[in-house]
């Protein structure tokens, strides 16, 4: 039998523009009624676009398809498929890692407030990272702008963190010290995307911490002042500072047009 456009995408469950994509990409061929100008399909033309339509349920792209309807060995289609089935399992395995992360994440934030100012010992791994800035400032440097985008793309599991390196300063009477913010990934990261970071980041050893949260409004350096219930507490248990200062962004929230950002703070000991 013959079929309009109209019906024949009625009876097939699709939409008349999706019949004119698979006629497009020569899949159905339906014939031309030169008195009217109108397309017919026929009975065949539904047992294509019904196996047409197969093959793109399991995330074949379309020009693929139109290859497999042209030519399609019982090898090809299996072959075919396989390729698309390794393809799926990589993409599970990306999604299922950024879902554990964003978890992490979550777990994280959720317990900032409570943990706001309140120190605690903290194991922290090994890290990488680019340095952007000197204190709030970036600074231009060739060799991170032509990583920093690969970097981006690994967003969520690399962060913002800043890194106090003059831990003399650190503890004398001056409120103000040297400190620069950067791109970083956990060295776990790092080997789990394989990148070859030693080359070209710096690397921050694993240590043992005094870790907390505070608060600070974005446009403020980050000072002595802010950080002296840490020291306190350092002095009150009688640690000895064993390294430089590093920390990350944890959030930044934007309340009636100020920004304040939760900052984790990490203090190396021994």
């Amino acid at each position: 039998m013959k079929y309009c456009i109209g019906e024949f995408a009625s009876i097939l469950g699709v939409t008349a523009d999706t019949l004119r994509l698979y006629e497009k990409h020569d899949i159905v061929r339906p014939t031309k009624d030169n008195s009217n100008n109108y397309r017919y399909f026929n009975d065949l033309d539904a047992r294509d676009l019904l196996m047409s339509r197969w093959y793109r349920s399991m995330g074949i792209p379309l020009p693929e398809v139109a290859n497999l309807m042209k030519e399609s060995s019982l090898k090809q289609v299996m072959g075919r498929m396989q390729e698309t089935a390794l393809n799926l399992e990589e993409e599970i395995k990306q999604k299922t890692m950024l879902l554990n992360k964003m978890n992490e994440i979550h777990k994280e934030l959720r317990g900032l407030e409570s943990s706001l100012y309140t120190c605690k010992l903290k194991q922290l791994p090994g890290m990488y990272r680019l340095k952007q800035t000197d204190k709030n400032a970036l600074i231009k440097n060739d060799m991170v702008k032509s990583l920093v985008n690969t970097w981006m793309d690994l967003l969520p599991y690399a962060f913002y963190s800043f890194r106090i390196e003059d831990t003399d300063n650190f503890v004398s009477e001056n409120n103000n010290f040297d400190y620069s913010w950067g791109l970083t990934l956990l060295e776990e990261e790092a080997q789990k995307f394989e990148m070859d970071s030693e080359e070209y980041a710096e690397y921050i050893s694993p240590s043992h911490c005094i870790s907390a949260t505070i608060l600070c409004p974005d446009e403020k350096y980050i000072t002595k002042n802010s950080l002296q219930f840490m020291i306190d507490y350092i002095e009150a248990n009688h640690y000895a500072i064993a390294g430089d200062v590093v920390g990350k962004l944890l959030l930044t929230e934007k309340i009636e047009g100020q920004n304040r950002s939760y900052l984790e703070v990490n203090i190396p000991i021994q």
